[in-house]
């Protein structure tokens, strides 16, 4: 081989070291440009092999698979597709980092597959001993059907071993490690047939990948049989993903052993606590404790004074402006619909402020990898438990996250069971019963008793939609499992300026998007409630001083009878006494019941809602003579058939559980349709979870009342 030239393509994933192993193997013999036609940075470099044979080395673009979807991952594909290309590597060298195996062996197994001489370069070989790691090289190249070079491109070791398995190319195996067949076998088979002197894998890759391939002579593909929908493309995709998982599992089982008690930095040490099968959960849930205390603590003074501010600025404006339509319009709905949605900002930006701190430092994705290990008892793939905590902000972009989840019936459980993880729009539901019903107590002189509830409610979601995910796996039965793949960050001081941008975002959302909505329903309540058919709304005050027992009633007292007769036989009180008989015995009157049905439009209009029912021709005070908060009104609701209040402790508990369970939100069954292109799943989902938040509501009020 003396005197010879080696075509050799640098290739891995991004953050591997490749581009450190390039320098190690050209020093200062370098050169960077730019690939034909395109602005993707090409790197070249020439190195001095064993045997005077030079190497011409073609730092490719990283890239995690050969499943083309950017610019740089076209490079890589046309390039090792095309043999007729002047850069056609004569061997492929692989770098992989030590400790993201699992995931950097994907792209490495694709390369083999198309028979390419490969070696395979094990990177970062110095962080071994400290992150507990060790490796059966041998056994490593008999099952992956290559040879490795160990390699530290930080100390320079390794770089000789890898310039000798690069001049021995010739005797490295052309073996596959999957077969192309077993991905679809008819669909191959008859691939196989047709085109005999081509590669399979070649063949699917041309299938599937959207790039220009030059002078690849298989275009008779282009029109035939062979050709597949974009779906299902993607689903042999992600089936060919899941076996080579498969198989990299496999294989890693035996050849890498990760014992973390060996580890030995600080990261490691960390990690052994946080993701500990005992120590792990138990902070885990400690950080949520404190999370829920500090919702409710830090944030009560905040929205005391909101809610006294927008009470004040009611009456203000009613004693301001002149007595009609526009002033009851600005005082009963507009104002109390601006403040049903201000009220809430102080404790939405502190969970958004606690859920950004955690994902900035990494403590999350630790969240994920610990939460894995329940979830494949249910059925779920480890990928759902990202869905599931994202639903914590909202059930939409969660569902939209269940993409990556490769086995379909698995993503499907995932979309269906994600509504039942609390989200940030229940939040405000919660926060204004706890406070009726729940006492402003501490157990153990630490634990405040409505942040304890506020966390037992998250837990009883969470928990919904695990016990469902067990009953849907055995109901759909589901037969292939996909492999969580997850890469853990480093640990780092969360930036302030992040975390500022988050919540403000975040806020913001919540303000514009559930705002708007409150709002406009405010309005169109106000208007329902303000006006109705018949003598009995318009003739309201003549009939209730007609009524015996009104003479004794001073002027306010008459005012407020009058008042509330005339919402009963308003529109909204005709549509709330038309459903009340279906919610009394879970211990809801009719406006409870128009609170719930206007809900439907997003969970956090029920406090809105309430608010302006409770507003209309209202001229409740509060202790000091001033205008009543939303939590005083709804606090005084008294039921005029048992004198007893509206929200006690066995009507709060009964819809804090109707709101933890029941599907309130037309936006998430949108989104599930959308994703399932399917009414059916949506229509399953509304009626599954209403259905069981009626029976455990129903339950929780007979047994407390």
């Amino acid at each position: 081989m003396a005197g010879t030239t080696l075509k050799i393509a640098l290739i891995g994933n991004p953050n591997t070291g490749k581009t450190s192993v390039f320098n190690h193997l050209t020093g200062l013999n370098q050169q960077v440009g730019n690939y034909p036609g395109i602005t993707v940075e090409r790197k070249t470099g020439t190195c001095r092999l064993p045997g005077d044979t030079k190497g011409l080395i073609l730092d490719l673009p990283g890239t995690y698979s050969l499943n083309a979807s950017s610019m740089d991952e076209n490079v890589v594909i046309e390039l090792l597709l095309n043999k007729t290309d002047k850069d056609y590597p004569d061997v492929a060298v692989v770098v992989t980092d030590v400790e993201n195996l699992k995931r950097n062996l994907l792209l490495f197994t694709q390369i083999k597959d198309l028979e390419i001489p490969t070696v395979l370069v094990i990177n970062m070989s110095d962080r071994m001993e400290r992150k507990g790691i060790t490796l059966d090289i041998p056994y490593l190249e008999e099952h992956l059907k290559s040879r490795i070079a160990l390699v530290s491109s930080r100390k320079g070791t390794g770089i000789d071993h890898l310039k000798q398995l690069i001049v021995n190319y010739k005797g490295l195996s052309h073996e596959p490690c999957l077969n192309a067949s077993s991905i679809d076998p008819d669909y191959f088979n008859r691939l196989r047939l047709a085109f005999p002197n081509q590669l399979l894998y070649k063949l699917w890759l041309v299938i599937t990948q959207d790039v220009n391939f030059g002078l690849i002579d298989i275009k008779e593909l282009q029109g035939t049989s062979f050709t597949k929908t974009k779906s299902e493309l993607k689903r042999l995709q992600q089936k060919e993903t899941i076996k080579r998982y498969q198989f990299i599992n496999d294989v890693l089982k035996v050849g890498q052993t990760v014992d973390r008690s060996k580890a030995n930095d600080l990261r490691a040490r960390l990690d052994r606590v946080l993701t500990h099968q005992i120590f792990g959960y138990a902070i885990f849930f400690a950080i949520l404790m404190l999370i829920f205390q500090s919702i409710f603590s830090w944030s009560s003074v905040p929205m005391d004074l909101i809610d006294e501010s927008f009470a004040w600025l009611s009456a203000f404006t009613a004693e301001n402006m002149p007595p009609g339509k526009l002033t009851n319009l600005i005082t009963q709905g507009i104002i109390p619909g601006i403040g049903g949605v201000v009220i809430f900002i102080p404790q939405i930006a502190f969970l958004f402020l606690f859920i950004s701190v955690l994902e900035e430092t990494g403590y999350m994705s630790r969240v994920v990898f610990l939460m894995d290990k329940i979830m494949k008892r249910f059925g779920l793939s480890g990928k759902s438990v990202v869905p599931l905590i994202s639903g914590t902000a909202c059930a939409i972009p969660a569902i939209m996250a269940a993409r990556n989840i490769e086995n379909w019936r698995e993503r499907l459980i995932t979309i269906l069971v994600t509504p039942f993880t609390t989200c940030s729009a229940r939040l405000p539901v919660y926060t204004i019963l706890i406070s009726l019903v729940i006492p402003n107590r501490y157990v153990l002189g630490i634990f405040n008793l409505q942040g304890l509830t506020l966390m037992l409610l998250y837990l009883l979601g969470f928990g919904g939609a695990i016990i469902s995910a067990w009953i849907l796996n055995k109901i759909l039965e589901v037969k292939h499992k996909s492999f969580f793949v997850a890469e853990m960050p480093n640990y780092k001081l969360p930036l302030l300026k992040n975390i500022a941008l988050t919540v403000l975002e975040k806020t913001k959302a919540f303000v514009y998007g559930a705002g708007k909505i409150i709002l406009a329903l405010s309005v169109i309540i106000w208007f329902l409630g303000s006006h109705g058919p018949g003598t009995a709304f318009s003739n309201a005050e003549a009939i209730v001083t007609a009524q015996p027992e009104s003479k004794t009633l001073d002027e306010g007292a008459l005012n407020d009878k009058v008042a509330a007769y005339q919402l009963e036989n308003s529109y909204i009180g005709i549509m709330g006494k038309g459903i009340e008989p279906i919610i009394r015995p879970l211990g809801y009157d009719w406006k409870i019941g128009i609170a719930i049905v206007s809900s439907f439009a997003a969970r956090e209009v029920f406090v809105g809602t309430l608010a302006t029912i409770y507003n209309i021709g209202s001229s409740a005070e509060d202790a000091d003579g001033g205008e009543a908060t939303i939590k005083q009104r709804m606090e005084a609701e008294v039921n005029p058939v048992t004198g007893e209040k509206i929200f006690n402790f066995a009507t709060g508990a009964s819809l804090l559980l109707f709101y933890a369970f029941a599907m309130q939100c037309i936006s998430t069954l949108a989104i599930t349709k959308k994703e399932t292109n399917s009414w059916k799943w949506p229509i399953i989902q509304l009626v599954g979870m209403s259905a069981f938040a009626y029976v455990v509501s129903l339950i929780a009020y007979q047994l407390l009342k």
